[in-house]
């Protein structure tokens, strides 16, 4: 079983998603994870923008990165530069993408141009997961 980990800085909005999407799109010979290299909790803005795409990540956590976990995978796929550069030094053999995506939890504005923000996010998520499934 192949292993993908989702790495972002706090784990609550774009590994949350790309998690989901993961999940969704991949078939069931990968072991899929996300985690970031702090807490921030789940993003309910996060939760909403998903379930317009039919996918609840309500029951994800936010979880620091595992060390173990990370030596083993296939695939690591950072998306933002936090995440890059606080990442420990990446094993040869695993294979790293960086996706540096903006964090949607800075956007400032109106409700619908913060969520406008989740949106395209999670469009570019979804993008480039299906792309993994090359």
């Amino acid at each position: 079983m192949k292993k993908i980990y989702f790495l972002c800085t706090g784990n609550s909005c774009r590994s949350q998603m790309a998690e989901g999407f993961a999940k969704k799109y991949l078939t069931d010979d990968y072991e899929i994870k996300s985690a970031g290299v702090e807490q921030h909790g789940l993003n309910p803005r996060a939760v909403q923008v998903m379930a317009e795409r039919s996918l609840d990540i309500s029951g994800h956590s936010s979880d620091l990165s595992d060390l173990g976990y990370f030596n083993a995978c296939d695939l690591i796929i950072t998306l933002c530069g936090d995440a890059r550069d606080k990442c420990p030094m990446i094993p040869h053999g695993i294979v790293h993408e960086h996706w540096d995506l903006p964090d949607p939890a800075q956007a400032l504005g109106t409700e619908e141009e913060i969520l406008s923000a989740f949106r395209q996010v999670r469009d570019e998520i979804e993008q480039r997961v299906k792309g993994l499934m090359k």
